[in-house]
């Protein structure tokens, strides 16, 4: 995931919609908006999402059923979501949306600074976290191939060890003040 990975905006709101457009559209990641759940699962399934914004209160799919959702299909478990909400401070919202696993929860009104620096951060670190995930599994496959046994050359006399290198030879001759 690059520069090039798409944030999604989900709202039913379009006026919340053009806002969050505008306060995000300066960090040079493509944008993605939906207005309701439905799109939203449209959206994460076609690939490319690097973090997704989702109102919570929507008609039909709810934001913490897209949450839902996306933490059971491999493809979208790990995108970082931030959960917006108009509903003031709510205790049992917060527990549920931290059970399931947000990055954060964040209530209306929006300050832009602050969701900003918080979407440029979550992109860094899930960045950070595909370069991993894809070195490891360079890594992995890298010591699959290393570790099958190879077949013996035909004027091998048993001297390899079990990777196929040769073992390391005792010296011919004493070394030391004997020699």
């Amino acid at each position: 995931m690059a520069a090039d990975a798409r944030i999604l905006l989900v709202d039913d709101h379009r006026d919340n919609l053009f806002a969050l457009e505008s306060t995000l559209s300066t960090l040079g990641h493509p944008l993605i908006l939906a207005t309701n759940g439905d799109e939203a699962l449209k959206a994460l399934l076609r690939g490319g999402v690097g973090l997704a914004l989702v109102d919570v209160v929507m008609p039909g799919v709810s934001g913490l059923d897209v949450v839902r959702y996306m933490q059971r299909v491999e493809q979208t478990q790990n995108i970082p979501v931030i959960l917006l909400t108009g509903a003031g401070r709510d205790n049992h919202l917060a527990r549920t949306a931290y059970g399931l696993g947000v990055a954060d929860l964040v209530v209306k009104p929006i300050d832009p600074w602050t969701l900003r620096t918080k979407v440029r951060h979550l992109l860094r670190t899930r960045e950070r976290i595909v370069a991993l995930e894809g070195r490891l599994s360079t890594l992995q496959r890298e010591f699959r191939d290393h570790a099958r046994p190879r077949p013996a050359a035909a004027n091998d006399k048993g001297g390899a060890s079990p990777t196929g290198r040769p073992h390391p030879q005792a010296p011919r001759h004493p070394v030391g003040p004997e020699a």
